[in-house]
C-alpha cells in the first residue's frame, strides 16, 4: 500500500494561494487518474483539479472556505503497490517543486498531471480554444488581403459613372474629397451632400495618415533612460508605499452587527486581485482620458444587417463587434496605444506589440474579470463575433481559465449595457490602453444643417503617459470613433 499525498499546485497563474471551494470526493471514493478531486478559487478563475493518481482517497487535509498556500498538502489518495513500484509502504508527495510548481514528469511516466503546470509539460483538462490561425476561414478575410480591391461603390478611377449632381461635385472639389471613396446612400447610387461631408470629415482625421501593415515583427522594444524612469516612479513611491505593497493574505471574517445594519465581506479571490490591481495601476500609471460623442447610426444598421445574414445565423451580434473590429483597426495605425511599460534593472523600456491580445472587461458573479482573445488581429468578422460570444458565456458562466486572462494588451469595456454614457476607466495592469463604449441611444443630431434623431454614443479611453502623447491618444479615439461613424473604413 502507498500513501500519496497531493499538495496544491501552482496552476500556471504565478500566484501564491487558492481557496478550497468544494470537495468532488469523499474519503474511501475510488478515483482514477484525471478525476476531478476539488474545485479551487484563485485571484482569477475557479479551477478544477485532478487526480494523478488512480486509488482510494485517504483523508481531507483541507476543509471547504479554507484559503491556502502553493505547496500545501490538501489530500491523501491510498493506491495499491504494483510491480513498478517499491514493494514496502511509503509516502509519495505530488505537486511540488522546488519553487511550488509541479513536478517535470519524467520519461515514461504515466501519471501526467491534467488542468495546471507551468511549463508545458501539462495540458489543461478542458478543450482550449483552436489557434486563431485555424478558426480563420479561408479566402481574404483580413482587411490587409483586401487592400487595393475596390469597394463595391467605386466606379473606377477618377469620377466617371460616379452618380452626383453638378453641386455635389462641385461640394466635393471645395472639400477635397474624392468621389470615388464616398459611399453613396442616394436612392439609385446617387451621392447626396451628405455623404459628402461625411467624407470630408473622415478625411479630416486621416489626411498625412496611412494605415500600416502588421508586419513580422510581433514586439519591439524601446530603451527609456533610467532618469526618466526613475523620476516618474519614485514620488508615487514616496507619496503612496502602502497603496503598492502586496495583499496581504489575511482571511478575517465579521460577524454582522446584531441590528443588521452591517455586514463585513472578506476581501480574497477575484475582489483581492481587481483590488491590488487597480491600485498599482492607478498609482504607478499616470492616466490620461479623452472622449468624444459619435453618430453611430451606420453601426446599427450595419449591426441590423448582420443579424438577418445567413452567415452569422447563429451568432450573437451587437455593436461590441464593430467596437471590436474599430480598435484593432486604429491599434494598426496608433501601435503606441498597444505597448507596455516595462520596467527593468536597468531602468524601463517601452515595448511595442505588433498583435493584438484584446481584453473585453466582464462582470460575473464572482467580480470583474478581463479575459482576452488572442491575436485577435487575424480573425475575420465572423471569427471575431464568435470568439465574443464564447467569451461572454465563459465569463457568466464563472468557466474563464487563468491563460485567458493573461498576456492582453488593450481592453474593451463596455459600460453602455449599464446605461452609462461615458467614464474613465482605470488601465488593465501590463496595458497601456482602455477603451470604454457608451449606451447607444437615439438623440437629436445636426445633420447638414439640420436636426434630426440620430443613433449616438460617446467613446472614451484611458491612457499611461508614459507611453504614449495627447496627439497619439487623440488620434486613435477619432479613428475609433470614425469606423462607428462609417464602418465601411474596415473594407479598406
Amino acid at each position: 500500500m502507498t500513501t500519496q499525498t497531493f499538495v496544491l499546485p501552482d496552476v500556471g497563474e504565478g500566484l501564491t494561494e487558492a481557496e478550497i471551494v468544494s470537495w468532488q470526493v469523499a474519503p474511501g471514493d475510488t478515483v482514477a487518474v484525471n478525476d476531478v478531486l476539488v474545485e479551487i478559487e484563485t485571484a482569477k478563475s475557479l479551477v478544477e483539479l485532478p487526480s494523478p493518481f488512480e486509488g482510494t482517497v485517504g483523508e481531507l487535509l483541507v476543509t471547504e472556505g479554507t484559503t491556502v498556500i502553493v505547496g500545501t498538502p490538501i489530500i491523501t489518495i491510498v493506491a495499491q503497490a504494483t510491480d513498478a513500484s517499491p514493494a514496502a509502504d511509503h509516502d509519495v508527495t505530488v505537486g511540488r517543486s522546488e519553487h511550488g510548481a509541479p513536478p517535470e514528469p519524467e520519461a515514461g511516466e504515466g501519471a501526467v498531471l491534467v488542468g495546471y503546470g507551468t511549463g508545458g509539460h501539462v495540458q489543461s483538462r478542458r478543450r482550449k480554444p483552436e489557434p486563431a490561425a485555424a478558426q480563420v476561414a479561408a479566402g481574404p478575410t483580413r482587411p490587409e488581403a483586401r487592400q487595393g480591391a475596390p469597394a463595391p461603390w467605386r466606379a473606377g478611377a477618377g469620377t466617371v459613372g460616379i452618380i452626383a449632381k453638378p453641386p455635389i461635385r462641385k461640394l466635393a472639389r471645395d472639400l477635397g474629397v474624392d468621389l470615388a471613396e464616398v459611399n453613396p446612400t442616394g436612392s439609385g447610387g446617387v451621392v447626396t451632400r451628405e455623404d459628402v461631408l461625411s467624407r470630408a470629415d473622415q478625411a479630416s482625421v486621416f489626411r498625412n495618415i496611412t494605415t500600416p501593415d502588421w508586419g513580422d515583427v510581433r514586439e519591439e522594444t524601446i530603451p527609456v533612460e533610467p532618469a526618466v524612469a526613475a523620476s516618474a516612479v519614485a514620488p508615487v513611491m514616496a507619496q503612496a508605499p502602502s497603496m503598492l505593497a502586496p495583499a496581504v493574505a489575511e482571511e478575517r471574517v465579521v460577524a454582522p452587527a446584531p441590528d443588521g445594519r452591517e455586514e463585513t465581506i472578506p476581501v480574497k479571490g477575484v475582489r483581492k486581485a481587481v483590488a491590488s490591481g487597480m491600485v498599482l495601476s492607478a498609482y504607478t500609471a499616470p492616466h490620461v482620458s479623452v472622449w468624444t460623442d459619435v453618430d453611430a447610426s451606420r453601426t446599427m444598421e450595419l449591426v441590423k444587417r448582420l443579424k438577418s445574414s445567413p452567415e452569422f445565423a447563429d451568432i450573437r451580434i451587437s455593436p461590441l463587434l464593430v467596437m471590436a473590429r474599430a480598435v484593432i483597426w486604429a491599434v494598426r495605425r496608433t501601435p503606441m496605444v498597444n505597448a507596455a511599460w516595462i520596467d527593468t534593472d536597468a531602468g524601463a523600456e517601452i515595448r511595442v506589440r505588433r498583435y493584438v491580445n484584446l481584453g473585453i472587461a466582464a462582470a460575473t458573479p464572482r467580480g470583474l474579470l478581463v479575459p482576452n482573445i488572442k491575436d485577435a488581429q487575424d480573425l475575420s468578422m465572423r471569427d471575431l463575433a464568435r470568439a465574443l460570444e464564447k467569451l461572454t458565456l465563459t465569463a457568466r458562466e464563472g468557466k474563464t481559465q487563468p491563460a485567458d486572462q493573461q498576456g492582453g494588451t488593450i481592453t474593451i469595456t463596455n459600460i453602455g449595457v449599464f446605461g452609462m454614457d461615458a467614464g474613465t476607466p482605470i488601465i488593465n495592469p501590463g496595458e497601456s490602453g482602455i477603451v470604454a463604449l457608451g449606451t447607444i441611444r437615439q438623440k437629436p443630431w445636426v445633420v447638414d444643417g439640420e436636426v434630426r434623431p440620430r443613433w449616438v454614443t460617446t467613446v472614451a479611453g484611458s491612457f499611461d503617459h508614459r507611453v504614449i502623447d495627447g496627439d497619439g491618444m487623440s488620434r486613435f479615439i477619432a479613428d475609433v470613433a470614425s469606423v462607428l461613424e462609417e464602418p465601411a473604413l474596415l473594407l479598406d
